[in-house]
């Protein structure tokens, strides 16, 4: 029987959605449908969960100008 679960589209670039199903591939419970390269569908109740991953991920990759001062300083 079929069964039915709340889903959010997610509409991004292709690197975040990287970021998304990589996040899903530790335990399979984000990612409802993955539609094209700039569309997914996660559970309702995970988008909280993937925002705070998201932004976790993308602030411990993003260069930070004081990283140019001591890069310029050697």
């Amino acid at each position: 029987m079929p069964r039915a679960v709340k889903g959010v589209l997610v509409e991004c670039d292709p690197s975040i959605k990287a970021l998304i199903i990589n996040l899903d591939s530790k335990n399979h419970n984000v990612v409802l449908a993955d539609l094209d390269d700039e569309h997914l569908v996660i559970e309702e109740r995970m988008v909280e969960h993937v925002k705070r991953e998201l932004d976790s991920q993308l602030a411990e990759n993003t260069f930070k100008p004081a990283e140019l001062d001591d890069i310029q300083r050697k």
